[in-house]
């Protein structure tokens, strides 16, 4: 029997979604790099796998695998994605599901309209926490990038981001400096890149090139990253709508250090399939 799955995608970025509860999933770089394939495989942005709980009290466990086999932290679009598979898959009649991450606990809402409405944890401003090789916190940091430099802000949410403003993200070069600075040596894990266009204080355009995955047509946690990075230096109000090429989330979160940030948006089940030579 070949290994069941679901393609999935949150405002177009798309993921593989396997039940590792009930079948045996082999996982290796070399093999989510062959399904990830948008030619010869699934195709996908990041590959989902849920196993269970470790935690008592916890419902499930969440790993995440990018296009190029890497293992990351969180994935907000993932997130969603993971809590409607489950419950659509029977795995839990639960619409309150707490699962855990490689960056911790998260907790994930189902709502009645079909949106899924997730606690991302609060975020952490400490240069530490992204990894990112800077002696101080600061609101603002100056990086040099191929001769130029950009003022950046920087935060983790379970995963690591550095968030650039830009006067138009439709001409900003997220190709070249995405890449540039997702693997810039103050990053020593790498970091995705926001590039944020602040239409006014409850509006963002974002375009985010995503470590592993390059430039993707949504990323959650970028999202989050780029609202309270503008939130901390008091350009937005405590709820945002975040307009990415996928379509919008709504990211809350009130400016406290110690309060979560929190992601609402839709999740979509493109098709189910099974892979026969997994």
């Amino acid at each position: 029997m070949g290994l069941k799955f679901s393609k999935m995608h949150g405002l177009g970025n798309d993921f593989m979604v396997v039940d590792g509860i009930h079948q045996r999933v082999n996982v290796d770089s070399k093999q989510i790099q062959k399904w990830a394939d948008r030619h010869f495989g699934v195709g996908f942005d990041q590959f989902l796998l849920v196993e269970p709980a470790e935690q008592a009290g916890v419902d499930f466990k969440y790993r995440i695998f990018n296009a190029d086999g890497s293992e990351v932290q969180q994935c907000g679009n993932g997130a969603r994605c993971f809590a409607k598979f489950v419950f659509d898959k029977g795995l839990t009649d639960k619409r309150e599901i707490q699962v855990e991450t490689a960056s911790g606990l998260i907790v994930l809402y189902l709502e009645e309209n079909g949106w899924v409405r997730v606690n991302m944890g609060a975020p952490r401003f400490a240069p530490a926490a992204l990894p990112f090789e800077m002696p101080e916190e600061q609101a603002q940091y100056l990086i040099e990038v191929e001769g130029e430099t950009f003022e950046i802000g920087a935060v983790s949410m379970g995963n690591p981001h550095a968030v650039l403003r830009v006067s138009s993200v439709a001409e900003a070069d997220v190709a070249r400096l995405g890449a540039a600075i997702e693997s810039h040596d103050l990053f020593p894990e790498r970091v995705n890149v926001g590039f944020a266009e602040l239409l006014d204080e409850s509006h963002i355009k974002l375009r985010v090139y995503e470590r592993g995955a390059a430039e993707t047509l949504a990323c959650g946690t970028g999202a989050c990253a780029a609202m309270v990075v503008f939130r901390q230096q008091g350009l937005v109000k405590d709820e945002v709508i975040v307009s990415l090429p996928g379509g919008d989330l709504k990211i809350q979160w009130n400016g406290d250090p110690q309060s979560p940030v929190w992601m609402s948006g839709p999740a979509v089940t493109v098709f189910d399939g099974e892979m026969v030579d997994a």
